[in-house]
């Protein structure tokens, strides 16, 4: 087996928060994990393995700064971050409230940045420790009526990129886990959905809403293997930045890829001819 590690694992509950929590169980790793219920933490707690639950909401910041330092005075330092806990907002620009954005956000993002914060000082004093945190493609790739759900993901992805590089010289490694559709809740209880109120956009979105409804359930992603992935980077010696999760994800991040390749060339004269006249070396 390899080294054993103290995982902080927030959103354990349900979906891949919780597959992962049994495989780092599994494999023998100390798992605290958060939850929002007593009940929750009680089924938690009843896993085979060292598991410790902690009760958190991560918009609570000094909740989340108590849990992180109770853990590094109570068990140890906690060598593997996973933020997790989210999750999605479906509703059409129009049709959502400043109020949906602002929630998605004080979850998905300073939610995820609060628990960062808390780790990160006791990680750097020890020169060493491994970030993580579940974004999604939909951080990379966007589709209709997910708009809020990807500008929080797109704000994660570009917050991690950037703390990575901060971090690097410390022994520090940050991951983007961007897993594809997978057989979680993701679709039902962890997402909110927007009433619908303007016609206009009935033909576009209701198809795309009845096939996320009814599509639960038949997702191509195994969360179980998704939790092996994981763990096989957090044992690599130099994990990579992002780690995309699923055949569907490579497909559509790989055609969002292509087709930003190609504006961007279709109008690169343009862009480059934006510069001073004595810029020396303008190519495009």
């Amino acid at each position: 087996m390899s080294e054993t590690k103290t995982f902080l694992i927030t959103g354990v509950s349900t979906g891949l928060g919780r597959a992962l929590a049994r495989a780092a169980l599994a494999a023998g790793h100390r798992v605290v994990g958060t939850v929002r219920t007593p009940a929750d933490a009680r089924a938690f707690e009843a896993l085979a393995g060292d598991a410790h639950a902690r009760i958190l909401d991560v918009t609570d910041h000094d909740a989340v700064d108590a849990v992180v330092d109770g853990t590094e005075r109570d068990l140890g330092p906690v060598d593997v971050l996973v933020a997790n806990a989210g999750y999605g907002h479906e509703g059409l620009f129009e049709e959502s409230s400043m109020d949906d954005l602002r929630r998605q956000f004080e979850v998905n993002v300073y939610g995820m940045v609060a628990v960062v914060k808390a780790v990160l000082p006791h990680m750097r004093e020890r020169r060493r420790g491994h970030i993580l945190a579940v974004t999604s493609m939909g951080g990379l790739v966007t589709m209709p009526g997910l708009s809020f759900y990807h500008g929080s993901k797109f704000a994660v992805e570009g917050i991690l990129e950037t703390l990575g590089k901060e971090v690097a010289d410390f022994g520090i490694h940050v991951t983007a886990v961007e897993p594809g559709s997978f057989r979680t809740d993701w679709s039902g209880r962890s997402m909110v959905r927007a009433p619908r109120a303007i016609a206009d956009y009935d033909e576009l979105f209701e198809p795309l809403r009845a096939r996320r409804i009814h599509g639960r359930g038949t997702q191509p992603g195994d969360p179980d293997k998704a939790a092996a992935a994981v763990l096989r980077i957090v044992a690599a010696d130099q994990p990579p930045a992002r780690l995309l999760l699923g055949t569907d994800a490579l497909r559509l991040v790989r055609a969002g890829r292509d087709a930003f390749d190609r504006e961007m060339l279709a109008w690169a004269e343009l862009s480059a001819s934006t510069d001073f006249d004595d810029v020396v070396g303008r190519s495009v």
